[in-house]
């Protein structure tokens, strides 16, 4: 199986002074297609700092990035962006839902970037609504929802068009024991038809439903 991901010496830093402040040392890493890998470590190790940059999102930073054989560190940021939105669904720690968007419109925002026609587009979030159940809440705007409504419908929009790549933030931190467990099965079944899974967490439980646990400190990996 080759690697979906190839990342060779990375390294991220912010400048202050007397000298920059390392985020990330020297990070090779290889990720299979198909995996289900959890990042775990102490606060400030730089997993969040890590899963951004998986996730195409964060470019200030230098070494190697490999996605499918594609050479991400020499790549514009178009076609960045573009392989991201053509692969990578991401559960952000915040939600990042947006705000002028009821939950079936969050629902169809990654939908938009696949060649769909409209009606499926509408079914894939009537199916994402019930199986997450909050059908009684798509016509609400984020603002209206409790902190754990709105994980679940960052969830549902990060999973909906079933991407190849999913990261995960902390992805049940705002969830009770029951959803929790259920979100997490969720994803299990998702990497088990295909998606490569990776999450941060700092739960034992979530990372046994992963294969493989990369741990950070203090920006390096420990081995």
């Amino acid at each position: 199986m080759k690697p979906l991901i190839q990342l060779k010496g990375l390294e991220k830093s912010v400048p202050t002074k007397p000298s920059p402040t390392w985020l990330l040392r020297r990070i090779t890493l290889d990720i299979e297609d198909g995996d289900f890998v959890t990042i775990m470590g102490p606060s400030g190790a730089g997993k969040s700092t890590l899963l951004n940059i998986l996730g195409l999102y964060d470019h200030g930073w230098q070494g190697e990035f490999w996605f499918d054989e594609q050479p991400v560190h020499s790549m514009k940021p178009k076609e960045r962006a573009a392989l991201n939105k053509a692969n990578v669904g991401f559960v952000f720690q915040q939600f990042h839902l947006l705000d002028d968007l009821t939950v079936a419109e969050n629902l169809d925002v990654p939908l938009r970037y696949r060649d769909l026609h409209a009606k499926d587009r509408e079914a894939m979030v009537a199916d994402a609504l019930d199986r997450f159940s909050i059908v009684g809440k798509k016509d609400l705007f984020p603002s209206q929802l409790s902190g754990g409504q709105q994980q679940l419908v960052a969830i549902a929009r990060a999973t909906i068009a079933k991407p190849r790549l999913l990261l995960a933030d902390e992805p049940t931190g705002n969830l009770h024991s029951d959803q929790g467990r259920e979100i997490m099965q969720r994803f299990k079944r998702l990497n088990d038809e295909g998606t490569t899974v990776v999450q941060v967490t700092h739960s034992d439980q979530n990372a046994g439903f992963g294969r493989h646990v990369i741990r950070l400190r203090d920006g390096w990996m420990e081995t």
